[in-house]
């Protein structure tokens, strides 16, 4: 089923039940089953999963795509090293060419350990918080806790649908937790691939959810799962050639010829599995600009910008740590770099803090 990534963005009938939809929906329920077969078997034990000594912190989601997973982790990751635990992250380190369990550094390469963990590993690289990566997260996770046996928590960036990693369910007074990210595109049409965009069903446990870019609080999401509002921020830009040239993303017309349309001079490019998401942000704040949507995990070897006449360019820190290690975009001036936080809630930081400190 990775044929949903190379789609610059989701197909349209996955958002509302429509003919196409409902064509495919035996199709649906077949890989419904299956998963549930998959699920049942690691249940039995007779596929064998296992469970990691430390406490497991799972960031995910039900829907294909990207959701705003990987800010969620690095916003985990810190708060917890806040509040005095010792974090570590995994991550299955999508597009790299890695086979083995491999720690990830501000220098690594995207193309061997996936775009993701460098990104994040450029934002913690003065918090000595380590990230390994393997398709396996039970084996990103023995080889981290190998080299690095302090760490009591780990965060998994994604990893909801990877059963052979085990988990200590945290409603039964255990200390994993499932933390389920939700976007303003919520669950679409509801069908599971697909006819639909989920990997599983909509009512799948967890235990927190977090609604991103969300307008309105939908309480409990889930039974009596917690659910919260996050806001996403932004911050200064910053200029891919010269990172510390850094303006207000206010102040870009700054940088346009204002005596014609902005849209002409100014270009916001993602590869992102929703780049509205990053077109939104920028829209939120009153900027008009040309949309140019990339496959997610995009690998920019071929410059999208080559032919471009936009005398600005604007970009995510994903798609940055690759622009980074290509001579192509490295001189190119017009690349500015938009970074993202978001801000986690007191209430669910205690509740989580809570949860881990569990016997």
């Amino acid at each position: 089923m990775s044929a949903h990534h190379t789609l610059t963005q989701a197909p349209q009938y996955w958002e509302k039940k429509n003919l196409k939809s409902l064509a495919l929906w035996p199709l649906s329920k077949l890989f419904g089953i299956a998963s549930s077969i998959r699920r049942f078997l690691y249940d039995l034990g007779i596929i064998k999963s296992r469970a990691l000594p430390v406490p497991v912190v799972i960031v995910g989601n039900i829907r294909v795509g990207g959701t705003g997973k990987t800010p969620t982790v690095l916003a985990i990751a810190k708060i917890l090293q806040a509040k005095g635990f010792r974090p570590g992250i995994i991550s299955r380190g999508y597009k790299g060419s890695h086979q083995e369990a491999t720690e990830v550094t501000a220098s690594s390469s995207p193309s061997i350990v996936g775009d993701e963990p460098c990104y994040m590993a450029g934002q913690l690289q003065d918090l000595n918080i380590p990230i390994f990566v393997h398709p396996n997260r039970v084996s990103a996770g023995q080889q981290l806790l190998q080299q690095y046996p302090h760490v009591n928590v780990i965060i998994s960036d994604d990893g909801l649908q990877h059963y052979k990693l085990g988990r200590w369910p945290a409603r039964e007074g255990g200390h994993d937790i499932e933390l389920v990210i939700r976007d303003a595109r919520g669950e679409g049409n509801q069908f599971l691939l697909p006819a639909g965009p989920l990997r599983e069903s909509a009512s799948r446990p967890r235990d927190f959810t977090f609604n991103l870019g969300l307008k309105e609080s939908t309480g409990p999401y889930f039974q009596d799962a917690p659910s919260f509002d996050l806001d996403i921020k932004i911050g200064n830009i910053y200029q891919l050639k010269e990172p510390s040239r850094q303006i207000s993303l206010t102040a870009i017309s700054d940088l346009l010829d204002n005596r014609a349309p902005s849209k002409q001079h100014l270009l916001a490019a993602a590869g992102l599995g929703n780049p509205k998401k990053f077109f939104q942000l920028l829209k939120d704040v009153g900027l008009e600009f040309g949309e140019l949507p990339l496959p997610d995990h995009f690998d920019f070897l071929n410059n999208p910008f080559k032919d471009r006449v936009e005398k600005v360019i604007l970009i995510t820190e994903k798609d940055a740590v690759k622009c980074m290690q290509l001579n192509d975009y490295k001189d190119d001036e017009r690349i500015w770099v938009l970074p993202v936080t978001v801000d986690l809630p007191d209430d669910f930081i205690s509740q989580m803090v809570d949860i881990l400190k569990r016997p």
